[in-house]
């Protein structure tokens, strides 16, 4: 806010999870309030695109931006990478003994009751996480297009965890290690670090981790294009969010700002793999596969 008021820019940012985002924009597209929605991902982005919220624009910095990450029709553009982790606390789990992926926790007794399931469905990481899981278990022919394996699978995942509590922080239930293990996202980790205490460790599983991009687009309908045009065109510069790297730890998409990254981030990314994933097939999927976890499998 500070940066963009330097800038020319008078902004109010309205946060919320990325499902009650997305939801919220698809309801105030016929009247649109907002002008510019960023820090939202692949899946969201695709369901926004497609319900005709979204204006196509692609702004100068969209050609630095890494290969493949742009939407290639124009609608939304890459600005930082984020990793999905299976993190721990790194006082009582050692490389060895914690989870090597998310299978381990559910299929090894020894952490029944010690992770946090992703039970909080609104939230964009817990969606991210699930889909992750069930994308190992596509079969056409199956229910939603996920064998019968990958649902059991998903409901021994949540049996055997601890739900989310709300109001309770993840990273403070790992430094009491009351739930030593849970989701967490690389772009807030050394923040949460500091912030409570605890030094965190994370799975690399062999297949990867989901690894996804949050993207910058202008609001169809908005009354205020040429505004949120200029807006788009200042906040995606390689001087911008290098700034912005250094500020919140992120990884951004293009190089130039890459580089300015703090070195721990460019360390964790270095040594990350991303999971393959066909977001389309997810993003066609994911309510309904959160409708079915919300209604048989949670319950």
């Amino acid at each position: 806010i500070e940066q963009a008021k330097k800038a020319g820019f008078d902004i109010e940012i309205v946060g919320a999870g990325g499902a009650d985002l997305t939801n919220r924009l698809i309801a105030e597209k016929n009247n649109p309030i907002a002008d510019v929605v960023f820090g939202l991902n692949n899946i969201f982005y695709e369901n926004l695109k497609k319900e005709g919220v979204l204006l196509k624009y692609v702004p100068q910095w969209a050609s630095q931006v890494d290969e493949g990450l742009n939407d290639p029709e124009g609608y939304y553009h890459g600005l930082v990478k984020q990793a999905i982790l299976l993190g721990y606390n790194a006082d009582l789990y050692t490389p060895e003994t914690a989870p090597k992926d998310w299978k381990d926790l559910y299929t090894n007794e020894a952490f029944k009751g010690k992770y946090e399931a992703p039970t909080r469905l609104d939230r964009a990481t817990m969606r991210l996480v699930v889909a992750g899981i069930l994308a190992d278990y596509r079969d056409d022919n199956g229910d939603l297009g996920i064998s019968e394996e990958g649902w059991n699978a998903l409901k021994q995942l949540y049996d055997n965890g601890v739900p989310v509590v709300e109001g309770e922080e993840l990273y403070a239930n790992m430094a009491s290690g009351k739930v030593p293990i849970g989701t967490i996202v690389s772009g807030e980790r050394f923040k949460r670090e500091k912030e409570y205490g605890v030094k965190t460790g994370y799975a690399t599983p062999e297949n990867g981790v989901p690894m996804i991009v949050e993207h910058i687009a202008i609001v169809n309908g908005t009354k205020k294009r040429e505004t949120a045009e200029r807006f788009v065109e200042w906040f995606g510069t390689a001087e911008m969010q290098g700034a912005f790297a250094k500020e919140f730890g992120a990884m951004p998409v293009i190089a130039e700002a890459a580089e300015q990254a703090p070195a721990e981030v460019k360390e964790m990314f270095a040594g990350l793999k991303a999971q393959p994933l066909d977001w389309r097939f997810i993003a066609e999927n994911l309510d309904a596969w959160v409708e079915k976890i919300e209604l048989q499998i949670m319950n």
